[in-house]
């Protein structure tokens, strides 16, 4: 069994004053947190992705490494990162950069998001919410298999042999998938073996 945490470094008001914290304020108690979970020995800390203006955690994996750097011994996950409004490429550049950086202590959790607020952001069409995350996720797991790959779908474009760089210190980043909504999210988990 694990134990742990997870945090959407949620900006709140002071109970008594209603005040609410400055962010840098806010993002330095998140650090000191994720420090005493290494310190007492919890298994996982783990920092979800909003892109809303109660939550600090829109670039999970920056505050992940900064982590890395005051901790030892606790593994670092997002929880969850928004895959289908991601570049898959680009992920796992981050998370094998923050591999490296702790030395074997990265996982993710990724999943299709339980708010919609990346869609627009990026340009994304929320009716082909299901559909983006299902090729990227095809293209995420096959960047963990191989450095070069070739791979076409209908939303990236295709790589053709290129190298993805660079690699994760562990000799594959742990997966987990991020399911709920719907019964197809838990069939597609068992179906690839996901926990």
């Amino acid at each position: 069994m694990e134990i742990g945490i997870d945090s959407f470094a949620a900006i709140l008001p002071d109970p008594a004053t209603g005040a609410l914290p400055a962010a840098t304020d806010r993002m330095a108690e998140l650090l000191d947190e994720i420090e005493v979970a290494d310190r007492v020995g919890l298994d996982v800390f783990g920092v979800g992705e909003h892109h809303r203006a109660e939550f600090l955690d829109s670039a999970p994996v920056i505050i992940l490494a900064a982590a890395a750097a005051r901790t030892s011994q606790i593994r670092l996950t997002s929880a969850v990162t928004v895959l289908s409004a991601a570049d898959p490429v680009r992920v796992f550049q981050q998370f094998a950069t923050l591999d490296l950086i702790s030395r074997g202590r990265a996982e993710l959790v990724v999943g299709r998001g339980s708010f919609g607020e990346a869609f627009p952001l990026f340009g994304l069409d929320t009716r082909a919410y299901d559909d983006l995350f299902a090729e990227n996720l095809d293209l995420f797991l096959k960047l963990g298999e191989a450095t070069n790959i070739t791979w076409k779908g209908r939303f990236r474009p295709a790589l053709d042999g290129q190298g993805v760089y660079p690699r994760p210190h562990q000799p594959r980043l742990p997966v987990w998938l991020g399911v709920g909504g719907t019964p197809q999210s838990f069939v597609r988990a068992g179906t690839l073996g996901l926990p």
